[in-house]
């Protein structure tokens, strides 16, 4: 046969073992090598991203030390030149207001007197001590002037410069009026504010406290550039609402949490009087606060005008079941109108669907 018809047959032979054998191995080559280009690829990113994630970890861990070892941060003191003048109007009006607002927790039940004790009912703030603020010159307030304590109950700073966070309320919008009858009530000879030597330990405050206010979530409030008027007593919901947001501070415990309450623009709160904020009783016991918003099911939208009145001053419902529970007690110095001028503020607050068990 003609060696070119040889040549031809081999050809088609040749095209057989470079589809079949060469251009596989080929291809398989080419692919174990993206496969191994891979591997290397991802080992790289992940110990990247170790690295990434061990820096950040140091990060956070430094500024959570730091923040620990720094505590509640100060300011600067807002100075305030004020005299109040005392009358026996004022005295009574103030003793009034201190029975509802300050009484709870400035009161020791072993010294009968405002020299203050541990606050054991709200722990997430840390070991809280409350101060004595009777007439003591060391151990209370009785070198305080005026414009110190105005200033120090509306922004929340002291004369020496420390912050108190949001256990201790802060009286931003309460009424000059109001304000001044309750540093009238100080300064008096009231048994509650006689001088007493009890000295308070230091208060240790949690990592939260620190955290919140380090990152500015609780700070000071400006004091106020202008004069601070009473409330319309002549229209119930305006009254009601002054009562239960700047005078008393109902929302404050029964918001979602003191953590994520807003104290300079209280109906911002989350929760805003939906209740379920945690809080213990003297034994230690937890307890959640009431929903109060109008909800039928949830709240206190079926009570009537009488029954929120006896609930929120004699802590009694029907049949003489218990309506309130410690720490909160009855507000028993309220007169039936502030009571009914509260909820008729509460009727026009957001209904809440949440429903918070009873644990009496």
């Amino acid at each position: 046969m003609p060696s070119g018809n040889v040549a031809c047959l081999c050809r088609p032979a040749s095209r057989n073992i470079f589809l079949c054998i060469i251009l596989p191995c080929c291809f398989t080559d080419f692919f174990f090598y993206i496969g191994i280009q891979i591997k290397l690829f991802m080992r790289k990113a992940f110990r990247l991203l170790l690295i990434f994630c061990a820096v950040l970890i140091g990060l956070v861990g430094l500024a959570a030390l730091a923040i620990s070892v720094r505590g509640i941060p100060s300011y600067e003191f807002t100075p305030v030149t004020l005299k109040v003048v005392s009358t026996p109007a004022r005295v009574d009006h103030g003793a009034r207001l201190a029975s509802m607002l300050c009484r709870n927790c400035h009161y020791n039940n072993e010294t009968h007197r405002f020299s203050g004790r541990e606050m054991k009912e709200e722990t997430k703030f840390g070991k809280v001590f409350i101060k004595n603020i009777t007439n003591h010159p060391q151990a209370g307030i009785g070198q305080w002037t005026d414009g110190e304590l105005v200033s120090f109950l509306r922004t929340g700073t002291r004369p020496d410069g420390r912050y108190v966070p949001p256990y201790m309320p802060k009286l931003l919008h309460m009424s000059d009026e109001d304000l001044h009858s309750i540093i009238a009530f100080l300064r008096s000879d009231h048994e509650w504010v006689k001088a007493d030597s009890t000295v308070q330990p230091a208060t240790e405050p949690s990592f939260l406290s620190k955290l919140l206010t380090n990152i500015g979530a609780f700070k000071p409030f400006p004091y106020p550039t202008q004069p601070v008027p009473g409330p319309d007593s002549s229209t119930p919901v305006k009254h009601g609402e002054y009562i239960a947001l700047y005078q008393l501070e109902c929302f404050a415990c029964h918001s979602k949490d003191f953590a994520t309450n807003d104290y300079f623009t209280p109906s911002k709160s989350k929760g805003f009087f939906g209740g379920g904020n945690t809080l213990n009783t003297p034994e230690g016991k937890p307890i959640r606060t009431r929903n109060i918003t109008m909800d039928e099911e949830t709240g206190i939208g079926k009570w009537t005008e009488e029954q929120f009145i006896r609930a929120l001053k004699h802590g009694q419902l029907g049949n003489n079941q218990p309506a309130l529970r410690e720490p909160m007690s009855p507000y028993t110095n309220l007169t039936d109108k502030e009571a009914a001028a509260i909820l008729s503020y509460l009727k026009t607050v957001p209904k809440i669907k949440n429903k918070v068990e009873r644990q009496l």
